[in-house]
């Protein structure tokens, strides 16, 4: 099976402020960076149903120059919050790891 996590050279989630979330997608060939970007599978509206957003509330920005990906959202609550499980927002990412791309 060929998962996003075996075609990416990186796969990283941050905080981009106390508000918003942003996973970084970082390919070392052209080959996998198409693939992926033009592969269906990668929707802003999967990426909402795996956090429980709306698509409209997901940002994919593709960048052919680095061949990387970022896809930015709202936290469900802001960092630091009450409730807040992941306050550097490092471990947001998972659940695109194991995205089959085969």
């Amino acid at each position: 099976m060929m998962t996003l996590g075996s075609v990416a050279k990186l796969i990283r989630s941050k905080n981009a402020g106390p508000f918003m979330l942003t996973i970084d997608i970082i390919m070392d060939s052209e080959e996998n960076y198409l693939l992926v970007k033009h592969s269906t599978k990668l929707s802003k509206a999967f990426i909402a149903s795996l956090y429980d957003l709306t698509a409209e509330e997901i940002s994919l920005i593709y960048c052919d120059e680095v061949k990387a990906l970022k896809i930015s959202f709202p936290r469900p609550v802001s960092s630091g919050d009450i409730g807040d499980g992941d306050v550097f927002g490092g471990q947001q990412h998972g659940p695109l790891v194991e995205l089959d791309f085969s």
